[in-house]
Formats: C-alpha cells, sequence, structure tokens
C-alpha cells in the first residue's frame, strides 16, 4: 500500500463537511478514513453534491470503529486535533506516515480516545480566546494544507 497522509473522521455527522473534505483529500493526495457511525447514509445526496466529482479521485474508506482502523494500520503516526492540544499544529514535522484523527462535528472527540492518545499527540489550531470550535471541513483544510506544504506539496 502506498504511503499516504491520512485524513481520520470519527463519527462525521454532515454529509456536506465531509463532501468538502472529499474534494479536500484529492487535491492533496490523501487518504480519507471515516470511522462509524456516520450521521448521514454514504448515498446522501449532499454528500455527492459537496464532493462534486472529486469522489474518483481519492481514496475514502469506511471503517466500523477506530480499532478496526489501527489493526489495519497499526504503524500509522496518529495525531489528533482537539481544542484539549497542547502543541500547535504548525509546530509538527508531518510524514506520509501520519494519520491525522479528527471528531465529530457536534461534540470532537470522544473522552475514551483523548484519553488514549498522549498529550503530544494532540495538535490545535489557535483561536481567540472564548471560541469553542471551528468547522471541521476548515479545520481538516487548515492542518492538511500544512502537511503538504512541509512535504514540498508531493
Amino acid at each position: 500500500m502506498n504511503k499516504n497522509l491520512h485524513i481520520v473522521l470519527h463519527n462525521p455527522k454532515i454529509a456536506y463537511n465531509t463532501g468538502n473534505i472529499i474534494r479536500l483529500c484529492a487535491n492533496v493526495g490523501a487518504e480519507l478514513h471515516l470511522i462509524k457511525p456516520l450521521g448521514f447514509s454514504f448515498e446522501a445526496r449532499q454528500l455527492k453534491r459537496a464532493a462534486l466529482d472529486y469522489s474518483d479521485l481519492t481514496n475514502v474508506y469506511l471503517h466500523e470503529n477506530l480499532c478496526a482502523y489501527l489493526e489495519k494500520f497499526p504503524y500509522r503516526n496518529i495525531l489528533a486535533s482537539s481544542i484539549h492540544g497542547k502543541r500547535i499544529y504548525t509546530d509538527i514535522n508531518y510524514t506520509l506516515n501520519h494519520s491525522i484523527l479528527f471528531g465529530s462535528e457536534d461534540a470532537g472527540l470522544p473522552k475514551d480516545i483523548l484519553d488514549w492518545l498522549t498529550i503530544d499527540r494532540l495538535i490545535k489550531i489557535p483561536m481567540k480566546p472564548f471560541n469553542r470550535s471551528m468547522n471541521v471541513s476548515n479545520t481538516v483544510a487548515i492542518i492538511s494544507y500544512e502537511a503538504w506544504r512541509q512535504l514540498n506539496f508531493v
């Protein structure tokens, strides 16, 4: 299997966001991995509309749960985007062996996953004080493009 940056969405709920992320992954050469449950049908009209004709330009995989993903890819370097992160996303030296995990739009990553990850694997995008979060597709775009930039846009 080729080494590629992996974008991993845990329990995505909004078809439009996932469709936008499919387009993004096609543009940066990343694989998209979706962790069930999904908050929409994979055949949802909104997903297809947001992804436009990019679905055939990237690999999208569906996993029953995070453990199934980790069993299939045991040697990946997992990072997770979280407001609880201490490291800013630009402080990471990204490689093609990174998997970047993002939580659902309404709740982020569950506590058990945050507890499982060591604090140095939780990354964040700086925001003004008292702001809660950003849209997940925007977050994926910001971090993915930084990783791709570091990889010399290859």
